[in-house]
């Protein structure tokens, strides 16, 4: 297979060429190009199309919302947000993620080598996925304004014992990453607040969490905001997993509540969806609903597998609606899902599956041979 070819679109020198470094030393990625504004990146476009572009926000002549903006109307190309983790920079990061982007990454700076080799990691996970995404041609904006406010082994032991019994309080745990900030809008914004309680696993760098929760919560129906260890999962409630940290589903007498745990990366993620997956398989069992969602790589799959076999309902996006048909793949693959739906269905299959009393099933392991 051909190298994945990458354009580097940052007015830091600095910053270019560690992102240069980086990409070049990664097997099958090559860097393309480097340009200093959108303006000279335009230039570049002309002579050769890039498989990803990796993308600053705040640059001077346009600034990399607007040139989001404007490759998305004219000509998709898979767009990586290389950003600070400064709470502003976020909430324009996650901008851009609504004009088109595919990803968000914060930016290389020095530190331990552990810090640095997990940058390192995120970065290029992040340039795989996107050149694997499908971006979609989306309009031109009306103005040129600011846009609207808009192993598991790891972390916890597997579940033991027989299978939680089928109870009236019903939860449900989502996993998602590439494509998933605007596939999660998708899923919340229609929910009713009578709906059960929900906990998200977006892969997303710390910083960046708190903002994408506060932009849900203003655009749903039900509440959103980014999880705290205690937090109760009360019906009309989703907690999103902060960045750079696991989150826990416990069950404490009839009551469900979340931890948010550190621990290593798992599935080479952190917050991991498979950490999610598998605390509900102990906590919920049967009175859980697993979703998994588009996103590259197998995070997810193997916790998906030990909830099913707990007797949960297990649903994965279908290939056609997903940006990144990876996560989702693996999960069917392993045998973990149950059935496959496109994104506009699954917030009735949650409504469906709160007013669902029959008794479910514990599926065999050898469902997943």
């Amino acid at each position: 297979m051909s190298a994945i070819r990458v354009l580097i679109v940052d007015d830091s020198a600095s910053v270019r060429q560690v992102l240069t470094e980086i990409v070049s030393a990664e097997p099958g990625m090559e860097v393309m190009g480097t340009a200093s504004n959108p303006y000279f990146a335009a230039e570049r476009l002309r002579e050769e199309v890039p498989d990803v572009i990796i993308c600053d926000i705040e640059m001077p002549r346009m600034d990399g919302i607007t040139f989001v903006q404007k490759l998305m109307s004219q000509r998709p190309i898979p767009v990586v947000i290389c950003s600070s983790l400064a709470e502003a920079g976020s909430a324009m990061a996650l901008q851009a993620l609504e004009a088109g982007a595919v990803e968000i990454i914060a930016k290389p700076k020095m530190g331990t080598p552990q810090f640095l080799l997990e940058s390192r990691t995120r970065i290029t996970d992040a340039v795989r996925a996107a050149a694997q995404a499908k971006p979609r041609q989306r309009r031109a904006p009306a103005s040129t304004g600011v846009q609207p406010k808009l192993t598991a082994d790891a972390v916890l032991p597997p579940a033991t014992g027989r299978p939680i019994d089928r109870t009236t309080d019903k939860v449900v745990v989502v996993g998602a990453s590439t494509g998933g900030t605007e596939a999660l809008r998708h899923l919340l914004e229609p929910l009713p607040v009578d709906c059960p309680g929900i906990a998200v696993v977006q892969h997303m760098p710390a910083g960046f969490t708190s903002a994408f929760a506060k932009r849900l919560d203003s655009l749903c129906r039900i509440e959103v905001r980014e999880a705290v260890t205690g937090d109760r999962l009360m019906p009309g409630l989703a907690l999103i997993a902060p960045g750079n940290h696991h989150l826990l589903l416990q069950r404490s007498g009839a009551q469900y509540h979340v931890e948010v745990r550190e621990g290593p990366l798992v599935s080479r993620h952190r917050p991991s969806v498979d950490v999610l997956f598998r605390s509900a398989a102990r906590s919920a069992g049967a009175n859980a609903l697993g979703i998994i969602m588009t996103g590259m790589g197998d995070d997810g799959a193997k916790g998906m597998l030990e909830l099913r076999q707990t007797g949960a309902r297990t649903v994965g996006q279908d290939e056609a609606s997903c940006i990144v048909y990876g996560m989702p793949k693996e999960a069917m693959k392993a045998g973990a899902v149950e059935e496959e739906m496109p994104l506009g269905k699954l917030s009735a299959e949650i409504v469906r599956f709160s007013h669902d009393h029959s008794p479910r099933v514990q599926a065999r392991a050898s469902q997943s041979r």
